[in-house]
């Protein structure tokens, strides 16, 4: 970190990340690797030390029942697959705080729960990881309190800050990922030089960048974000940089936020997103051929073969994570559907008609999942073109010190002045938003919907067309140039708006779902509770068994 503690540490230089730099090397290497994918797939090769020290055991009947639980939990919080643990970390702490707690009363327990819901496998995490996770915990209530005491942040704000820098640190305790990291590093010394910000500061630029390939690549979500983004302002919170942290929390929350709703971040993101496929490509290459790497990318033909198998691979997979997504949505939706169907909407019925509209109930929960289903028909892998196009990329990333990735990114980040056609525009894409949300009424109306029925279906029908609409951009994951449909710019006008809402009330229902608040007042905390004592009992039995056999 420089000096001032400032971002500007996110540029293509030895700060970018805690590993060597990758333009450190003094000369290309001889196999006609560039100097950058040379040092990944040094990374690579290197061999993870395996923990042999005896950890954690758990009763592998608790764990099956901990385990579906998670699964229905997961399903209903609807998240991507990619923050599940984190978000798990995080609710297990905040649940085993509300009380009062620290590193010592949590940090064992976390473990347990983890390794019951199958996170971690039995036995894998020892008293050295656990005493870890303990100072960790302590470290973050320490910062927390601290800056309280200050009154330097709102405390609302600050909780949530602390329980997701704390759970984020936690994982990245728990499960290392260093090849991911050096993955993140490799992209960005090959993207943020492509991207240029007319009217600002080449700073912002790669912190921008920064931002927007660990959103793509590594799908994290907004606390991985902030703790990235706080690691680099402040370091990983340690003992030696506590007070400095401490002092200078405020400052650096205010830059974190700034940059994390930076105006041109949409664009850039959408850019670098474009970028991503081929570095996927050439991951799972490394992954799966480790200790073969140099000799395939060094043979045209036997690399070209790799290329195409490894993308027919993930094409293939994208299949069976779009069914995935679309089941835990469709539970996400039908659970949240049933319950305020049967409860708000049919206590209204009783209320105005005298009776329940069971037709127009059946309706409403039957409508928003079909929708789903049917969405999910018309999302397709990538085709042979887009093999070739990330062959090119590949071969170029790996070979030419100056990869060709396809067109630059120039643009202005601020408001330019109003002119008639902007103004024009405006009003035609608002006219869309009446014009989808009319239509929807209207038919609505004639099927003798209620007010309240009505608005329960509009909220469902967008969130379900903001989901599809994520479903689809999961899909299009390893799509290199994206060549739009004939069909595309009728759904653009009808459903973009639509998604759009979709997105801000998804958000919103994540943050006060009723079946989230119920699952952790009222069943996660006995159900957890039931299972630690039956583990202790099942122990209890075993140690009886064992002195019967003396």
């Amino acid at each position: 970190m420089d000096e001032n503690n400032s971002l500007s540490t996110l540029k293509d230089d030895p700060n970018i990340i805690d590993t060597v730099p990758i333009t450190s090397h003094e000369a290309a290497p001889s196999s006609g690797l560039n100097k950058a994918s040379d040092y990944l797939i040094k990374i690579f090769e290197e061999e993870r030390k395996v923990n042999r020290e005896r950890g954690i055991a758990v009763n592998p009947i608790a764990s099956e029942v901990a385990a579906w639980y998670e699964k229905i939990r997961t399903a209903i919080e609807n998240r991507d697959e990619e923050v599940i643990l984190r978000a798990a970390i995080e609710r297990i702490i905040r649940r085993r705080m509300l009380l009062g707690g620290n590193g010592k009363t949590v940090s064992a327990p976390l473990v347990r729960e983890l390794i019951w819901a199958r996170y971690f496998p039995d036995e894998s995490i020892g008293e050295d990881k656990i005493l870890e996770i303990e100072e960790t915990i302590d470290r973050y209530l320490e910062l927390r309190n601290a800056v309280l005491t200050r009154r330097a942040v709102k405390e609302a704000e600050m909780n949530e800050w602390t329980y997701q820098l704390m759970s984020s640190d936690i994982e990245d305790r728990l499960n290392p990922t260093i090849k991911k990291e050096a993955m993140i590093n490799y992209i960005f010394h090959n993207v943020h030089k492509m991207v240029t910000i007319k009217d600002d500061t080449q700073e912002t630029r790669d912190v921008q960048v920064f931002i927007a390939i660990r959103k793509s690549y590594a799908k994290e979500d907004l606390a991985f974000l902030r703790y990235n983004l706080f690691n680099q302002f402040f370091g990983r919170l340690s003992p030696d940089n506590i007070n400095e942290t401490i002092t200078r929390f405020g400052e650096g929350k205010k830059i974190i936020d700034d940059q994390l709703k930076y105006r041109g971040r949409f664009k850039i993101f959408e850019f670098v997103k474009r970028q991503i496929p081929p570095f996927l490509i050439m991951e799972d290459i490394m992954r799966k051929n480790h200790g073969k790497v140099r000799e395939i990318v060094n043979n045209k033909e036997e690399l070209n073969t790799k290329i195409e198998d490894t993308c027919q691979l993930r094409y293939s997979a994208i299949s069976t994570k779009v069914r995935r997504a679309i089941v835990r949505s469709i539970i996400f939706i039908f659970l949240t559907k049933v319950f305020l169907a049967l409860t708000i909407e049919g206590t209204y019925d009783r209320l105005v008609f005298g009776h329940i509209l069971w037709h127009v109930i059946a309706i409403n929960i039957s409508v928003p999942v079909t929708i789903m289903i049917i969405m999910s028909f018309f999302i397709k892998p990538p085709g042979k073109d887009n093999t070739e196009r990330i062959k090119l990329r590949v071969d170029s990333l790996l070979f030419d010190e100056t990869p060709m990735l396809g067109k630059a990114l120039i643009f202005s980040h601020k408001p330019k002045a109003q002119t008639l056609f902007d103004t024009i525009f405006s009003i035609v894409w608002f006219s869309t938003y009446l014009m989808s949300f009319g239509i929807i009424i209207y038919i609505l109306t004639r099927l003798e919907f209620s007010f309240v029925s009505q608005g329960f279906f509009i909220f469902f029908f967008a969130i379900i067309c903001f989901l599809s609409y994520r479903i689809n951009q999961m899909a299009s994951q390893f799509t290199v140039k994206d060549k739009p449909r004939l069909i595309t710019p009728f759904i653009d006008f009808f459903f973009m708006p639509i998604a759009r809402v979709g997105r801000y009330l998804a958000e919103g229902v994540s943050q006060v779902n009723v079946f989230v608040f119920l699952l952790d007042l009222v069943i996660e905390t006995p159900l957890k509770g039931l299972i630690s004592f039956f583990e202790l009992w099942f122990s209890y039995m075993h140690q009886k068994r064992e002195d019967l056999a003396q």
